[in-house]
C-alpha cells in the first residue's frame, strides 16, 4: 500500500464515463482545424497543412493556432507540440497531466468532455502532458506511442488513439498501439520506425519534467490557467474554477491584453497569487473532504456485521476494478480490528470500460438470492481471488464451487435478472457524486479511492468517540438513522425552461405523455449518435409514459449537419414519423457520409419523392425550422449537443441510462 500515496490524487476508479472515444473523422476540410463536440464529448482535428517540422524529420500538429504558437513563457509552458483542443485565443486552458494506464484518468474524461461541451473550444482550450506513474508498467510506452501519433498526424489522430487507448484500458500492449495508431489513420511503417527510434520519449520526459516541477506528481491532475485541481473531480469542481477564470480573463482582455497573450499573463498572476502548499503530512492539506456526513441509506444491499455495529461503512465497488480489489487486505483487516462495531455495506457501481464487471455482479447477487448475504460475501471474495478472470466460463465456474444451479447463474447474467438493484445502487452512485470505485462512506463521511488501514482508522475511532459521548441517549440499532437525519443529500437537478416544440416537430412514444424528453441533437456529431441507444433504452423501459420529441441543433462546426437535418425535416413532411425515423437511422449509421449525394440516396433507399425532396433541399425549404430549433436551445443556454429537457429538469451530454431514469421517474412522480 506504500504506493498508494502517489495515487491518491486520482480519487478512484473511474464511471465515466465512458466513455467511448470522442470522435470521428468527417473528411472534411476546414481551415485551421475541425471541431466535433456534444454535451459530453469533443474532439478537435488539426491539418497536414498547419503543422510543423521537427526534429527528426517528425511533422507536428499546431491544432489550435492556424500554425507554430507558443505559450513557453507561461509557467506551465504549452506549444503547438501538445495535443490540444479548442482555439488558441480561448481565455481559459486546461492542461491535463494524465497516464494512459491510470484508470482514474478514464474516469475522469466523461467529464472532461462535458467541460468541451458546455463551453465550447471558444472559451476552453484543453492541453494534452504525459505523466505516466512509474508504478504503471505500460504507461510510458503507451505515452510514447500515443506521442509518435501525434507527432505524425497532428491532434486528430491523437485524440482518436488517446480514445480507443482509454476505452480499451485492459489491452495496452505494442500489437495494441500499432492497431490504434493505424485506425487514427497513420502508417504503420512510419509508426513502427519512430517508436523504435524512441522519437516520443523526449517529449514524454519533459511532459514529466513540467509536471513534477508543478507538483502534479498524481494523476489525472489539472492547472486551469495555472490553478491547481487534482483528482479525477466531478464536473461542478471544474465549473467553479473555470466560471472564475473565465470572468477574470474576459475582464483582462476587456482591458486590453491580447486573445492570445492571456494564458500566459493569467497562469503567471495565478502562480503568483497562489496560497502556499500544505506539506503531505499537515492534515489541513487534505484535498478529501472526509467531515461532511452524506445521507447514504443503506437499503436492502448485502451487509457483513451486526445490525447495531455503530459505524457503517457503505461501499461502492465492482469485480473488475484492480484498485477495489487492492483495498480487499484493508478491509479484511478493518474487519478483524472492529468485528462488532463496524457492518460493511456492499452497493454496485460496475464501471462502464469494466465490461465484465456487471455480469460479476449479477452473479453476487444471484448467490446472494440463493443463499442470502453470507452467499454474497462468499461469491464475493471468490469474484475478487479470479480477477482478471471474469469471462462467462470463469463465473460459471465459480457459480458451480459456490453450489449454484448452473441454468439460474447463466439466465441470471443473460437476461441481467439483478439490473433494477444495480441500477438503483448508481442512481444513488450519483446522488452521492460517488463517481468511481472503491468509493466509501464511513457512517456518511466519504474516503474515496483504495486508502491504507490507518485513513480507515482514524475516521473510525472518531466515529466510535462521538457514538460513546452521546452516551446512550441514541441505541446502537438506530445510530445510523440518527446520523442521516440531518445528513446531505443530492444536489437539486440542473433546470431549464425550455420553449414547447413547434406544431408537428418529430417525436416518439406516447402522443400524450405527462413526461416530455427534448432532445437537441446533431447528425455529424458521433456523441449524438453515441447516445441513440440509450435513447432506444427509455423508449423501451416507459413506452407511452414519456414523449420524445426531436429537435435540431447543428453544431457550426459541423458543416453537413445542417442540410441533414433538413432531409430528415423533407422525409417527415412526404412519409410522417415513419419516414423522419428511418432518415434518422440512416444517417446515424453513416456519419461519415452526409455530402449532399450521400443525403438523395438515403432519401431514395427509404422511398422519398426525389423530385421533391431534391426541390427542398436546393430551395432550403427547412432552414427556418431548423434554425428555429437552434435558437431555441440557444436562448436556454444549450451550447452542445447532444442536449436534453425532460420536464424542464436538464441532461448534458451523453449520459448513461441510470442518469435519464432518475430524472424521468422525478417527473413522473410530479406529474401525477
Amino acid at each position: 500500500m506504500a504506493k498508494e500515496k502517489d495515487h491518491k490524487s486520482h480519487a478512484a476508479d473511474v464511471r465515466p464515463p465512458p466513455p467511448e472515444g470522442g470522435g470521428m473523422s468527417t473528411g472534411v476540410a476546414i481551415i485551421g482545424f475541425i471541431l466535433c463536440f456534444l454535451a459530453g464529448g469533443a474532439v478537435m482535428w488539426g491539418y497536414d497543412s498547419h503543422r510543423m517540422k521537427t526534429a527528426g524529420g517528425i511533422t507536428a500538429d499546431s491544432s489550435g493556432g492556424g500554425g507554430a504558437w507558443s505559450d513557453a513563457d507561461a509557467p506551465i509552458p504549452v506549444t503547438s507540440q501538445d495535443p490540444v483542443w479548442g482555439n488558441r485565443a480561448a481565455p481559459v486552458t486546461v492542461v491535463t497531466f494524465s497516464d494512459f494506464q491510470c484508470p482514474f484518468c478514464s474516469r475522469v474524461e466523461p467529464t472532461l468532455d462535458q467541460v468541451k461541451s458546455t463551453y465550447g473550444p471558444d472559451k476552453v482550450r484543453i492541453v494534452w502532458k504525459n505523466q505516466p506513474l512509474p508504478f504503471h508498467d505500460k504507461a510510458k510506452p503507451a505515452a510514447e506511442a500515443a506521442q509518435v501519433v501525434f507527432m505524425l498526424k497532428g491532434s486528430d489522430a491523437f485524440w482518436k488513439f488517446h480514445d480507443t487507448a482509454f476505452k480499451n484500458q485492459q489491452q495496452l500492449s505494442p500489437e495494441s498501439y500499432e492497431k490504434w495508431a493505424v485506425a487514427a489513420g497513420v502508417d504503420a511503417n512510419q509508426f513502427k520506425t519512430a517508436l523504435a527510434a524512441k522519437k516520443g520519449a523526449k517529449k514524454v520526459d519533459e511532459d514529466q519534467a513540467i509536471a513534477n516541477k508543478v507538483g502534479a506528481n498524481g494523476t489525472p491532475a489539472f492547472r486551469i490557467n495555472g490553478v491547481e485541481l487534482s483528482g479525477a473531480q466531478p464536473f461542478d469542481k471544474f465549473k467553479e474554477v473555470i466560471d472564475k477564470e473565465l470572468g477574470k480573463a474576459n475582464a483582462k482582455i476587456a482591458s486590453g491584453t491580447p486573445k492570445d497573450k492571456i494564458y500566459v499573463e493569467m497562469t503567471k498572476e495565478n502562480f503568483k497569487n497562489a496560497p502556499a502548499k500544505k506539506g503531505d503530512d499537515d492534515e489541513e492539506g487534505e484535498k478529501e473532504d472526509t467531515k461532511t456526513v452524506w445521507k447514504v441509506p443503506v437499503g436492502g444491499s448485502p451487509v457483513w456485521g451486526k445490525a447495531d455495529a455503530p459505524v457503517t461503512i457503505i461501499e461502492f465497488s465492482e469485480f473488475q476494478c484492480p484498485y477495489c480489489k487492492r483495498v480487499g487486505d484493508t478491509i479484511k483487516k478493518i474487519k478483524e480490528t472492529y468485528p462488532d462495531k463496524v457492518r460493511i455495506v456492499w452497493k454496485n457501481e460496475p464501471l462502464p470500460f469494466h465490461p465484465r464487471a456487471e455480469p460479476a455482479a449479477e452473479l453476487a447477487l444471484e448467490a446472494r438470492a440463493a443463499k442470502g448475504d453470507k452467499g454474497f460475501w462468499d461469491a464475493h471474495d471468490k469474484l475478487f481471488e479470479s480477477q482478471p478472470k471474469l469471462e462467462d466460463a470463469d463465473l460459471e465456474k465459480i457459480g458451480a464451487d459456490l453450489g449454484l444451479d448452473a441454468a439460474k447463474v447463466k439466465a441470471a447474467i443473460k437476461e441481467k435478472k439483478h439490473k433494477k438493484q444495480i441500477d438503483a445502487d448508481m442512481e444513488l452512485a450519483d446522488d452521492v457524486q460517488a463517481s468511481g470505485t472503491p468509493h466509501f462512506f464511513v457512517n456518511g463521511r466519504r474516503l474515496v479511492g483504495a486508502q491504507p488501514f490507518d485513513k480507515f482508522q482514524k475516521i473510525i475511532d472518531e466515529e466510535l468517540k462521538k457514538f460513546d459521548d452521546q452516551k446512550g441517549k441514541v441505541a446502537a440499532k438506530d445510530w445510523y438513522d440518527h446520523l442521516m437525519k440531518d445528513a446531505k443529500g443530492a444536489p437539486e437537478p440542473e433546470k431549464k425552461n425550455a420553449p414547447a416544440p413547434a406544431a408537428g416537430a418529430p417525436w416518439k412514444g406516447g402522443k400524450d405523455a405527462k413526461v416530455v424528453i427534448q432532445q437537441w441533437s446533431d447528425y455529424q456529431c458521433p456523441f449524438c449518435s453515441r447516445v441513440e441507444p440509450t435513447v432506444n433504452e427509455i423508449q423501451k423501459a416507459y413506452g407511452d409514459k414519456v414523449k420524445i420529441v426531436w429537435r435540431d441543433k447543428p453544431l457550426p462546426m459541423h458543416p453537413d449537419a445542417p442540410l441533414a437535418a433538413q432531409a430528415a425535416r423533407e422525409a417527415l413532411k412526404q412519409k410522417g414519423p415513419d419516414g423522419f425515423w428511418k432518415m434518422h437511422k440512416k444517417m446515424f449509421e453513416n456519419q461519415q457520409k452526409l455530402k449532399r449525394e450521400n443525403l438523395d440516396e438515403y432519401a431514395k433507399e427509404i422511398g422519398l419523392d426525389m423530385d421533391k425532396f431534391k426541390a427542398a433541399l436546393d430551395s432550403n425549404a427547412h432552414k427556418a425550422a431548423v434554425d428555429a430549433d437552434d435558437k431555441a436551445g440557444t436562448d436556454i443556454g444549450i451550447s452542445g449537443t447532444p442536449a436534453f429537457v425532460i420536464n424542464g429538469y436538464y441532461v448534458s451530454g451523453a449520459q448513461p441510462f441510470p442518469k435519464f431514469k432518475k430524472l424521468i421517474d422525478r417527473a413522473l412522480a410530479e406529474a401525477k
